[in-house]
């Protein structure tokens, strides 16, 4: 298991644009440490290449089931008569089921050393919510999850899967802010969004000062924690005597994309050869938007960021991978896709491909993915078909986010089960 997170910003190509404020009104900079704990805020905009994990949070790590397994795909490889390798890294290992957990013990951590009492969290899928709510639960800490709504009305299991870790739980937007109340009111059912949702965390938390907020991805220190996942599949692959051709990974906000792929990124940046393919949907393709400035929250709470965007007030179509409805991507990652480090494919929101591909891959593998990380799956599908067609014998390694357990109504819904 790795003892230091990856900061890619010691490594990029050019200095990543820093955040700033808009043209009008209070300075949002200002109130940062009001919103981040310290210790992710100072992680933010550190240059150092590697920053050691604490012994309590490897300690934490190892609780949670790392390192995880990074696993030849061969009945799929069969099936598919590809020459290509196909690995998948495991992140569904986890107690709660994703990814998320990787930075949610870091922060949950850093925060109770910090001395606060409450975290204060948005989330999209659920994932994230959960994960924070379990970390929270393992120092003593509350949690408050502002869900969106388009999802949290039908993930009763994981709403409960949340409450039993302790966490409060609103449907977003909610009535418990002032967000909430004013978008409730043009619309009593708003279905919300990750950019609504932030807004009502970021909210929240700074009305009370034992509180404080913690994002789940786009923040370069989110995506540093993350990085575990792809230090341990370099590794992993180093002990077989073999390298990826080809990474793929899901992306919305970031993390798991940056977190499975930077220690790589890493690698093409100083002249190795990679490929590495962004799997989106068409309901918030935002690698393919615009590269400018724009706010996180849709309320215009947060600084402004330099991302691809599709802008933080857009309304996008509410799909099953819900993790992957919003509006812009991490500023490191938009970077070094404007640099042209990174491919995107946008899947039809319908979803019947990513799922099909998901039931391809359960009947093969043996295993559920979550919905986001069926984008995954069917992008490195896709890249392997291509290998078939040309020949070519690459090695493709993609990230598997998380399972898809309590996510079988979506799955019911899409494919007709």
């Amino acid at each position: 298991m790795p003892t230091h997170w990856y900061n890619i910003q010691a490594d990029l190509p050019e200095p990543l644009p820093p955040p700033k404020d808009p043209p009008t009104g209070p300075s949002r900079l200002k109130a940062l440490p009001e919103m981040l704990v310290a210790e992710c805020l100072r992680q933010e905009t550190s240059t150092e290449r590697w920053i050691p994990i604490p012994e309590e949070i490897l300690d934490l790590y190892a609780q949670a089931g790392r390192p995880r397994p990074l696993i030849r795909a061969r009945r799929l490889e069969k099936a598919l008569k590809t020459p290509a390798k196909m690995y998948y890294k495991a992140e569904f290992y986890s107690p709660t089921g994703s990814h998320k957990v990787n930075t949610a013990l870091a922060q949950a951590w850093y925060a109770k050393r910090e001395g606060y009492e409450r975290l204060a969290t948005e989330t999209g899928a659920g994932q994230w919510g959960t994960a924070l709510a379990y970390a929270a639960s393992l120092v003593g800490l509350k949690t408050t999850v502002y869900w969106v709504r388009a999802v949290h009305d039908w993930k009763a299991e994981r709403r409960q899967f949340m409450r039993l870790y302790g966490a409060e739980v609103h449907a977003s937007p909610s009535k418990e802010t002032k967000v909430g109340r004013e978008l409730l009111k043009k619309d009593p059912k708003h279905p919300g969004s990750l950019g609504i949702a932030v807004s009502e965390g970021l909210e929240d938390a700074r009305g009370d000062e034992t509180a404080i907020y913690c994002l789940g991805s786009v923040l370069s220190h989110v995506l540093l924690h993350q990085t575990v996942i792809g230090l341990e599949t370099k590794r992993q692959f180093e002990l077989l005597g073999e390298y990826p051709d080809v990474l793929v990974s899901s992306l919305g906000g970031g993390s798991n994309f940056g977190g499975f792929t930077l220690p790589f990124l890493g690698d093409a940046i100083h002249g190795k050869e990679l490929r590495f393919v962004a799997a989106q949907s068409e309901a918030a393709p935002n690698l393919q938007g615009e590269y400018r400035y724009d706010f996180a929250d849709h309320a215009e709470l947060t600084p402004m960021l330099k991302m691809y965007t599709l802008g933080h007030t857009k309304e996008m179509r509410p799909i099953k991978g819900d993790g992957l409805r919003y509006h812009g991507c991490a500023p490191v990652l938009s970077l070094l896709r404007h640099l042209g480090y990174i491919d995107t494919v946008a899947y039809p929101a319908d979803e019947k491909h990513v799922f099909s591909r998901a039931r391809q891959f359960i009947q093969t593998e043996g295993f559920l993915p979550a919905p986001e990380s069926a984008y995954s799956v069917a992008c490195a599908i896709d890249e392997a078909e291509k290998c078939k067609e040309t020949g070519e014998k690459r090695t493709i390694a993609f990230n598997i986010s998380g399972h898809g357990f309590m996510d079988m109504p979506g799955y019911a819904e899409v494919l007709g089960l």
